[in-house]
């Protein structure tokens, strides 16, 4: 039945809405994304998702989120508050609202293409403790966001019980693993492919890819990568 369907894929040009995109361009007759643009501390995250969309043939639309920057001030948006996260506290990188409101605006923008499949590369497994990362977030807005403009939309969450290795392993079998890592940009300190391999995001990608290929090799899997 999806291979019929359009979708709208929420994507940054990381690791994880990258993955998202291959799975949608498998599912669904016709992909597109949107990119938010909220004043993120690297402006090459925009580049970047341009760059893919382009080679994947996906149309793109840029969606100027920056009173989020205004509302919402912490270290995505800031050079000058650091990286942390305290004992029992969210990182200083979560953004109040930000799965909100990206979900709503991608939710309007799909509507007057005419799709009702919006896919998020969200995740409980390794979520850093963000609540708009939770699955029930996603169930409540989904019904929200029917409600509100009476129209049936489904929200997909391809990676929501996966871990990081499970990611890379999602990646390897859609044929795009060589792909995700090398032209994907995790890093909070905005740099491309592997990253800084400090900051907390890169720890957590190479702690996954060491992970996936350790598990690879020792169970002797045929490498699935092409790109």
């Amino acid at each position: 039945m999806l291979k019929n369907e359009k979708a709208v894929v929420v994507f940054s040009g990381g690791q994880d809405s990258t993955t998202c995109l291959f799975w949608a361009k498998e599912q669904f007759a016709e992909v597109e994304t949107v990119t938010f643009d909220y004043g993120q501390r690297h402006k090459l995250e925009i580049e970047v998702a341009a760059g893919i969309a382009r080679d994947l043939n996906v149309p793109q639309t840029v969606l100027d989120m920056s009173l989020l920057n205004q509302l919402a001030p912490n270290a995505l948006t800031r050079t000058d508050i650091g990286i942390t996260q305290e004992d029992g506290a969210l990182p200083s990188t979560f953004v109040d609202g930000r799965n909100l409101l990206f979900l709503s605006f991608a939710a309007i923008l799909a509507k007057q293409k005419g799709a009702r499949h919006l896919i998020t590369g969200v995740c409980e497994t390794d979520f850093s403790g963000y609540p708009d990362c939770r699955d029930i977030f996603i169930k409540s807005l989904n019904v929200t966001l029917n409600l509100s403009m009476d129209y049936q939309f489904v929200l997909h969450t391809p990676l929501m019980w996966l871990n990081k290795a499970e990611t890379w392993r999602m990646a390897d079998e859609l044929g795009a693993f060589d792909f995700v890592r090398s032209r994907t940009l995790t890093c909070y300190n905005g740099i491309q492919g592997d990253g800084c391999g400090e900051c907390p995001a890169c720890k957590l990608r190479r702690a996954g890819l060491e992970q996936y290929l350790n598990e690879r090799a020792a169970y002797g899997e045929g490498d699935h990568t092409h790109a």
